[in-house]
């Protein structure tokens, strides 16, 4: 099965993954500490991410130390581009609407 970045964040666990290696990088029994779920089965999320291309884990000694690959998530990014363009165009007649309304004269009761 063929596996990509939008596969990796499609889950909350391994977007909270990814989001605690923003930082620096951290070894595997650090990051499974922060979950309510076992070891194994954060192993097997950072397995996935592995696969996935947005992380690379590096073996040093006896513990295994995962570390972000940012450059990989710019997909999403471009990806999301031309929805943030149009939210943009969209917040910016929002933003035109409400002065013209604050800048007509309010009419007396």
């Amino acid at each position: 099965m063929r596996r990509d970045v939008f596969n990796a964040i499609a889950d909350p666990t391994r977007r909270s993954i990814l989001m605690s290696l923003t930082k620096e990088s951290q070894n595997v029994n650090a990051l499974a500490d922060r979950f309510d779920i076992t070891r194994q089965a954060v192993s097997l999320h950072i397995k996935y991410l592995q696969q996935c291309g947005v992380i690379t884990v590096k073996k040093e000694g006896r513990e295994r130390y995962c570390k972000l690959e940012a450059q990989k998530l710019s997909e999403v990014a471009d990806w999301l581009e031309p929805f943030r363009k149009m939210w943009t165009g969209k917040f910016n007649q929002l933003e035109d609407l409400l002065d013209e309304l604050q800048s007509k004269p309010r009419k007396e009761p």
